[in-house]
């Protein structure tokens, strides 16, 4: 097994990783919740794809999950500080999504 010790933080023990350990790409989840617990249902959509298949599910206790919130989001900030704002499809308009690196010629410089 592969350990992870970079710095784990006071009282936390290690993380170690499975050889084997394959990564999985996901850009879909689902959440669902009991009063004891938080399902998240990790899958991935493809074009022309009918039904999606479950690849990896988490379970977490409701404080697990706020502080996985918590977590995710120090680490976005993070990351937008260093490579700048995580843009979400809709927030702008479509014509600014695909145009927004277009600038219209300069008219020319007369002396």
């Amino acid at each position: 097994m592969n350990s992870e010790a970079k710095n784990p933080a006071p009282g936390i023990p290690p993380m170690e990783l499975p050889e084997d350990l394959e990564p999985v790409y996901s850009n879909m989840a689902r959440i669902s919740h009991t009063p004891s617990e938080l399902t998240v249902d990790f899958a991935r959509m493809l074009p022309g794809q009918k039904q999606m298949k479950v690849l990896a599910r988490m379970l977490l206790s409701p404080v697990g999950a706020k502080l996985l919130l918590r977590a995710l989001a120090e680490n976005i900030a993070r990351y937008e500080a260093s490579f700048g704002e995580i843009r979400l499809p809709g927030e702008t308009g479509l014509a600014s999504d695909l145009f927004r690196q277009v600038h219209p010629p300069e008219p020319p410089k007369t002396e």
